[in-house]
């Protein structure tokens, strides 16, 4: 499984964010996960275009306007990249670093004792 080098090494160059395989089974050899206290976005490679998804992405804000797919869902966003295109690359760093934000909020918030 690939993702194109110019988006994994964007993501990778970001503090805290680490790849990861997850869901491998004998039939698939997983997908591309970048992590920092929880999921940021994974990336699925199809005949013509990669997904980058992110599962908080309903709850971050896209200025730039670079979700272009699962737009009409409660939770996820997602960024449909045809072969040969690219990502402007401040905005796509600010999605990231909003989507580690919210993960950082989401651990917190798991974090804090319940009144008694």
């Amino acid at each position: 499984m690939t993702t194109p080098d110019p988006v994994a090494e964007r993501l990778d160059a970001l503090p805290g964010v680490q790849e990861a395989v997850k869901w491998a089974k004998a039939t698939s050899p997983g997908v591309p996960v970048w992590e920092h206290e929880g999921i940021l976005c994974t990336g699925e490679s199809y005949a013509r275009a990669v997904k980058l998804t992110f599962p908080r992405g309903a709850s971050l804000r896209d200025p730039a306007g670079l979700f272009n797919a699962s737009l009409d869902g409660n939770a996820r966003r997602a960024i449909d990249l045809p072969e040969g295109a690219t990502l402007d690359e401040a905005p796509f760093r600010d999605l990231i670093r909003a989507a580690a934000a919210a993960n950082e909020q989401a651990q917190a918030a798991r974090k804090k004792p319940r009144r008694t």
